[in-house]
């Protein structure tokens, strides 16, 4: 499945493989749990959430939908993109060197 957004085309290289009811982690008690499995072979991302199954699915939804978005523009789907150093700011404006005109 493929989605089309602003020229770019998206690939559904993280489909949701699974989301099933089930027991919750250790130490809690009470909810219901859910685990969901996105991708698959070695892309496969599990993990686990609380709340209704509606709940879940539109959580798990966004998060494959973001999964692949990050993916057809380049970026890595499984690292954080790393912030951006702000440019230095001049000292002064007149330490700054004036720009010349072009000839």
């Amino acid at each position: 499945m493929t989605d089309s957004t602003d020229d770019v085309v998206i690939e559904n290289k993280f489909p949701i493989t699974s989301i099933e009811k089930t027991e919750p982690p250790q130490g809690v008690k009470e909810g219901e749990w859910y685990e969901y499995v996105i991708g698959e072979g070695s892309s496969a991302i599990t993990g686990r959430r609380s709340g209704s199954l509606k709940a879940v699915t539109e959580y798990v939804e966004e998060y494959a939908d973001n999964l692949n978005r990050r993916s057809a523009l380049g970026y890595s789907a499984y690292a954080a993109r790393k912030p951006t150093k702000p440019a230095k700011p001049a000292e002064s404006a007149e330490a700054a060197e004036p720009v010349k005109p072009a000839k």
